[in-house]
């Protein structure tokens, strides 16, 4: 059963109450990310997620995690490209420890030099193993490749450049402006009392002010048609190719998640079936959606052999086409209505993935999808609703590309599947071609 109702500040709250769980799990959900820095402040937003873990006026970062853990409960935190979490997962009988401990991170936090001097060497060899990892290059590498300038291109974690400036004025001044009760969210989902619930949050987050004149926005970017690469010595080519995709909320949302499970999305998807059982050139391949606000591509990954990379982008290729112009029958249509809603169902079974999707859906969106409207939307896709996503994200095809890998001759692989898509080199920051 949900609940949704607003304090006194204008903050949002969504509750969903379950009978037979005896854990909770409430999550502050605010409407920033780094999609909402410009390139000098780019990193803060992470940059930040780490300070409110650093100290308030009562507790140290180590009273902070270790009142949670002492009642074996979970504090964690992400920041994604349009919003931060901060949440906890504990026992039901300890929700007010819970709610008060978030609410002083949020509200009370130092920013101190001396903690943000620490944490910048933290952030730093985070980007660091970042950039180790060819997977967290590639998608930077995409995400450049297809948003150009818009800050959706910028990298969630920043530049060590950026992150060397940060200091407590310029900290203190973007959460200010950034984070505020109209802009935010608190989700709680399990077992608890709903008129004590109420009352405990109104006393801990009432107080909550901000900068409440702030407003998120967001220009819709222009979908670029250019490629990526980052020569880097491993063993594989990481490659992703980006097509249209469909933004955040959209009305054939659940059309798009379907027809991805057929492409690409499993071990039965035609992609692996070709590419990876028939073919044996790869260990890993599959399609996927990336919806943002106002803005959406769908994706396709794979890692190869550098000998192997042209084979693969041929096949992946002619499978795109072949799929973009013969579609599905109704009879694949009805047994991937099954196959999307049982994924959705299990991954609604905890009490944790269930507050985060309530809070983005009433952070994003202002309301609640309940768990029967999602179904009744996937039993009534149809194929006109399959057509439409076809044309709109299939039928165009490959657009961007992005690479990963040692000594790759990416222009040549790009005339395989595109020959329109410009290609740069992110080592030297130079345009190497335009076809």
């Amino acid at each position: 059963m949900y609940n949704i109702y607003k304090l006194k500040n204008g903050l949002r709250v969504v509750t969903e109450y379950i009978d037979h769980v005896n854990s909770i799990s409430v999550g502050v959900m605010v409407q920033n990310g780094s999609r909402n820095e410009d390139l000098n402040q780019n990193g803060i937003s992470h940059f930040i997620e780490h300070m409110f873990f650093k100290g308030t006026e009562k507790r140290s970062s180590k009273d902070i995690v270790q009142q949670i853990e002492n009642v074996g409960g979970q504090i964690n935190a992400y920041t994604s490209k349009e919003a931060t979490c901060y949440y906890i997962k504990a026992l039901n009988t300890h929700l007010d420890l819970s709610i008060e401990i978030l609410s002083d991170m949020i509200i009370n936090s130092k920013f101190d030099d001396e903690e943000i001097e620490k944490e910048q060497g933290v952030v730093i060899e985070e980007i660091n193993m970042s950039e180790d990892a060819p997977e967290d290059v590639l998608d930077n590498n995409q995400a450049k490749a297809i948003f150009g300038d818009n800050p959706l291109s910028y990298p969630i974690l920043g530049s060590i450049e950026n992150i060397k400036s940060f200091n407590s004025k310029n900290i203190k001044e973007f959460v200010k402006s950034h984070y505020n009760p109209l802009n935010s969210v608190i989700s709680v989902c399990g077992k608890f009392d709903e008129k004590e619930l109420m009352k405990t949050l109104e006393e801990h987050f009432g107080s909550w002010e901000g900068d409440k004149n702030y407003v998120p926005k967001y220009e819709t970017p222009i979908l670029l048609t250019e490629s990526k690469y980052t020569n880097k010595q491993i063993e594989q080519l990481h490659i992703n190719l980006a097509l249209k995709g469909l933004p955040y909320a959209h009305e054939k949302a659940y059309s798009l998640v379907l027809l991805n499970n057929v492409f690409g999305g499993g071990a039965s998807s035609i992609l692996f079936q070709k590419v990876r059982e028939e073919l044996g050139l790869c260990y890993t391949i599959y399609s996927y959606g990336q919806p943002y606000l106002g803005v959406g591509i769908n994706s396709i990954y794979t890692g190869v052999s550098k000998q192997s990379a042209e084979k693969a982008l041929s096949v992946i290729s002619k499978e795109l086409k072949n799929f973009a112009e013969k579609g599905i029958s109704k009879e694949l249509i009805e047994i991937n209505k099954e196959k999307i809603k049982a994924n959705y169902i299990l991954g609604l079974e905890s009490t944790s993935s269930r507050m985060f999707s309530n809070a983005k859906n009433m952070l994003l969106q202002n309301k609640v999808k309940t768990q029967e409207e999602v179904i009744k939307r996937i039993n009534n896709i149809n194929s006109d609703d399959i057509n439409y996503v076809l044309d709109t994200c299939f039928k165009p095809g490959i657009i961007s590309s992005a690479y990963v890998g040692q000594d790759i001759e990416y222009e040549k692989l790009n005339n395989i599947i595109e020959p329109n898509i410009k290609a740069y080199d992110t080592s030297n920051k130079e345009v190497i071609s335009r076809v």
